[in-house]
Protein backbone atom coordinates (compact mmCIF):
# COMPACT_ATOMS: atom_id res chain seq x y z
CA UNK A 1 0.00 0.00 0.00
CA UNK A 2 1.49 3.48 -0.62
CA UNK A 3 1.69 6.63 1.43
CA UNK A 4 -1.08 8.02 -0.50
CA UNK A 5 -3.84 5.41 0.02
CA UNK A 6 -3.26 5.75 4.01
CA UNK A 7 -6.32 8.34 5.28
CA UNK A 8 -4.76 11.54 6.40
CA UNK A 9 -6.66 11.10 10.23
CA UNK A 10 -4.08 8.00 10.58
CA UNK A 11 -1.13 10.05 8.99
CA UNK A 12 -1.45 12.62 11.51
CA UNK A 13 -1.07 9.94 14.29
CA UNK A 14 1.84 7.57 12.83
CA UNK A 15 4.22 10.63 14.72
CA UNK A 16 2.58 10.06 17.56
CA UNK A 17 3.01 6.22 17.80
CA UNK A 18 6.61 6.51 16.20
CA UNK A 19 7.08 8.97 19.49
CA UNK A 20 5.59 6.50 21.87
CA UNK A 21 7.85 4.07 20.37
CA UNK A 22 10.70 5.54 21.07
CA UNK A 23 10.17 6.74 24.58
CA UNK A 24 9.87 2.76 25.74
CA UNK A 25 12.20 1.84 27.74
CA UNK A 26 15.40 1.05 25.94
CA UNK A 27 15.77 -2.97 25.61
CA UNK A 28 11.84 -3.50 25.41
CA UNK A 29 11.18 -5.56 21.81
CA UNK A 30 7.33 -6.11 22.20
CA UNK A 31 4.69 -3.52 22.04
CA UNK A 32 1.17 -4.45 22.60
CA UNK A 33 -1.73 -2.36 20.58
CA UNK A 34 -3.08 -1.20 24.63
CA UNK A 35 0.03 -0.19 25.58
CA UNK A 36 0.68 1.70 22.43
CA UNK A 37 -3.02 3.43 22.58
CA UNK A 38 -2.18 4.09 26.43
CA UNK A 39 1.37 5.74 25.37
CA UNK A 40 -0.73 7.61 22.30
CA UNK A 41 -4.15 8.66 23.92
CA UNK A 42 -5.75 6.83 22.02
CA UNK A 43 -7.55 3.03 21.86
CA UNK A 44 -6.41 -0.05 21.22
CA UNK A 45 -8.36 -0.69 17.93
CA UNK A 46 -7.72 2.64 16.64
CA UNK A 47 -3.83 1.61 16.66
CA UNK A 48 -4.54 -1.95 14.89
CA UNK A 49 -6.44 -0.24 12.30
CA UNK A 50 -3.81 2.55 11.88
CA UNK A 51 -0.74 -0.06 11.49
CA UNK A 52 -3.03 -1.74 9.33
CA UNK A 53 -2.44 0.40 6.59
CA UNK A 54 1.21 0.06 6.88
CA UNK A 55 1.07 -3.84 6.40
CA UNK A 56 1.56 -4.24 10.31
CA UNK A 57 -0.90 -6.56 12.12
CA UNK A 58 1.46 -7.72 15.11
CA UNK A 59 1.05 -11.20 17.08
CA UNK A 60 -1.38 -12.60 18.85
CA UNK A 61 -0.08 -12.75 22.56
CA UNK A 62 2.85 -11.12 21.83
CA UNK A 63 1.86 -7.60 19.94
CA UNK A 64 4.56 -5.62 17.61
CA UNK A 65 8.30 -5.49 17.39
CA UNK A 66 9.06 -2.20 18.62
CA UNK A 67 12.34 -2.05 15.99
CA UNK A 68 10.39 -3.46 13.11
CA UNK A 69 7.44 -1.01 13.72
CA UNK A 70 9.67 2.25 13.92
CA UNK A 71 11.58 1.50 10.79
CA UNK A 72 7.76 0.25 9.12
CA UNK A 73 6.57 4.10 10.67
CA UNK A 74 9.96 6.27 9.97
CA UNK A 75 9.13 4.55 6.38
CA UNK A 76 5.87 5.45 5.61
CA UNK A 77 6.63 9.09 7.35
CA UNK A 78 9.43 9.35 4.66
CA UNK A 79 12.57 9.70 7.81
CA UNK A 80 14.31 7.45 5.80
CA UNK A 81 16.38 10.17 4.44
CA UNK A 82 17.18 14.26 5.32
CA UNK A 83 15.79 17.31 4.68
CA UNK A 84 16.66 20.81 4.47
CA UNK A 85 14.63 23.56 6.32
CA UNK A 86 14.50 27.33 5.98
CA UNK A 87 12.78 28.65 8.86
CA UNK A 88 11.73 32.27 8.07
CA UNK A 89 11.18 35.17 10.74
CA UNK A 90 13.59 35.56 13.44
CA UNK A 91 11.62 36.68 15.88
CA UNK A 92 10.86 35.22 19.31
CA UNK A 93 8.69 32.58 18.10
CA UNK A 94 11.38 31.87 14.83
CA UNK A 95 14.19 32.52 17.38
CA UNK A 96 12.58 29.62 19.86
CA UNK A 97 12.15 27.42 16.58
CA UNK A 98 15.63 28.01 15.52
CA UNK A 99 17.15 27.00 19.10
CA UNK A 100 14.78 23.86 19.56
CA UNK A 101 17.27 20.60 19.06
CA UNK A 102 15.49 18.38 17.86
CA UNK A 103 14.92 18.56 14.78
CA UNK A 104 18.23 16.95 13.86
CA UNK A 105 17.25 13.87 15.51
CA UNK A 106 14.47 13.26 12.84
CA UNK A 107 16.16 13.94 10.15
CA UNK A 108 15.40 17.86 9.41
CA UNK A 109 18.62 20.37 8.65
CA UNK A 110 17.69 23.62 9.99
CA UNK A 111 19.61 25.12 6.85
CA UNK A 112 19.11 28.89 6.99
CA UNK A 113 17.29 31.20 9.19
CA UNK A 114 15.88 34.29 7.89
CA UNK A 115 14.42 37.77 8.18
CA UNK A 116 13.70 40.97 6.88
CA UNK A 117 15.13 43.15 9.49
CA UNK A 118 18.46 44.57 8.89
CA UNK A 119 19.46 44.77 12.58
CA UNK A 120 19.75 41.12 13.54
CA UNK A 121 21.76 40.25 10.13
CA UNK A 122 24.30 38.11 11.20
CA UNK A 123 23.48 37.55 14.47
CA UNK A 124 23.75 34.09 15.38
CA UNK A 125 20.70 31.87 16.30
CA UNK A 126 20.10 28.12 16.67
CA UNK A 127 24.06 27.65 15.90
CA UNK A 128 23.69 29.56 12.48
CA UNK A 129 23.69 33.24 11.74
CA UNK A 130 20.56 35.09 10.60
CA UNK A 131 20.29 35.95 6.88
CA UNK A 132 18.68 38.19 4.76
CA UNK A 133 14.88 37.48 3.57
CA UNK A 134 16.73 39.30 -0.19
CA UNK A 135 18.50 35.89 -0.39
CA UNK A 136 15.43 33.58 0.22
CA UNK A 137 15.33 32.17 -3.44
CA UNK A 138 18.72 31.89 -3.66
CA UNK A 139 18.94 29.99 -0.17
CA UNK A 140 16.27 27.54 -1.23
CA UNK A 141 18.30 26.83 -4.90
CA UNK A 142 21.44 26.73 -3.91
CA UNK A 143 20.85 24.73 -0.43
CA UNK A 144 18.13 22.05 -1.81
CA UNK A 145 15.21 23.66 0.74
CA UNK A 146 12.37 21.01 0.52
CA UNK A 147 10.42 22.63 3.95
CA UNK A 148 9.72 26.00 4.81
CA UNK A 149 8.65 27.47 8.28
CA UNK A 150 7.09 30.61 8.17
CA UNK A 151 7.31 32.52 11.41
CA UNK A 152 6.71 35.76 10.28
CA UNK A 153 4.02 38.59 11.13
CA UNK A 154 0.36 37.79 9.59
CA UNK A 155 0.90 40.77 6.96
CA UNK A 156 4.18 39.31 5.57
CA UNK A 157 3.10 35.09 5.51
CA UNK A 158 1.47 35.37 2.24
CA UNK A 159 4.26 36.82 0.12
CA UNK A 160 6.82 34.45 2.05
CA UNK A 161 4.79 31.92 1.13
CA UNK A 162 4.44 32.82 -3.17
CA UNK A 163 8.07 33.21 -2.76
CA UNK A 164 9.03 30.19 -1.75
CA UNK A 165 6.66 28.15 -3.64
CA UNK A 166 7.79 29.73 -6.51
CA UNK A 167 10.92 28.60 -5.72
CA UNK A 168 10.46 25.19 -5.87
CA UNK A 169 9.27 24.46 -2.04
CA UNK A 170 6.36 22.22 -1.67
CA UNK A 171 5.83 21.54 2.19
CA UNK A 172 5.59 24.66 4.49
CA UNK A 173 4.50 24.55 8.13
CA UNK A 174 3.13 28.28 8.97
CA UNK A 175 3.25 29.45 12.18
CA UNK A 176 1.77 32.64 11.16
CA UNK A 177 -1.70 33.31 12.12
CA UNK A 178 -2.83 33.56 8.36
CA UNK A 179 -4.86 31.23 5.88
CA UNK A 180 -2.24 30.79 2.98
CA UNK A 181 -3.02 30.55 0.05
CA UNK A 182 -0.97 27.78 -2.29
CA UNK A 183 -0.94 26.27 -5.41
CA UNK A 184 -2.71 23.03 -5.45
CA UNK A 185 0.91 20.72 -5.05
CA UNK A 186 1.98 22.50 -2.11
CA UNK A 187 0.88 20.95 1.08
CA UNK A 188 0.87 23.37 4.49
CA UNK A 189 0.19 23.05 7.73
CA UNK A 190 -0.72 25.24 9.68
CA UNK A 191 -0.01 25.43 13.82
CA UNK A 192 -2.05 28.28 15.38
CA UNK A 193 -1.59 28.54 18.81
CA UNK A 194 -4.20 30.72 19.71
CA UNK A 195 -7.04 28.54 18.07
CA UNK A 196 -5.48 25.15 19.78
CA UNK A 197 -5.64 27.43 22.88
CA UNK A 198 -9.71 27.99 22.20
CA UNK A 199 -10.28 24.48 21.81
CA UNK A 200 -8.73 23.47 25.17
CA UNK A 201 -10.93 26.34 26.59
CA UNK A 202 -13.44 24.63 25.07
CA UNK A 203 -13.35 21.43 27.12
CA UNK A 204 -12.73 23.57 30.08
CA UNK A 205 -16.09 24.96 29.83
CA UNK A 206 -17.75 22.13 28.93
CA UNK A 207 -16.09 20.41 32.16
CA UNK A 208 -17.57 23.60 34.28
CA UNK A 209 -20.99 22.98 32.49
CA UNK A 210 -21.39 18.89 33.11
CA UNK A 211 -20.17 19.61 37.22
CA UNK A 212 -23.33 23.07 37.46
Amino acid sequence: MTNRAIPGATVSRLPVYLRSLVDLPAGQETCSSEQLASIAGVNSAQVRKDLSHLGSHGTRGVGYNVAELRSQLRRALGLTQSYSVVLIGAGNLGSALANYGGFDAWGFEVAAVVDSDEQKLGLPLGGLQVESLNDLEQIVRDRGVSIAIIATPTEAAQDVADRVTRAGVRSILNFAPAVLQVPADVKVRRVDLSTELQILTFHLSSETEDIA
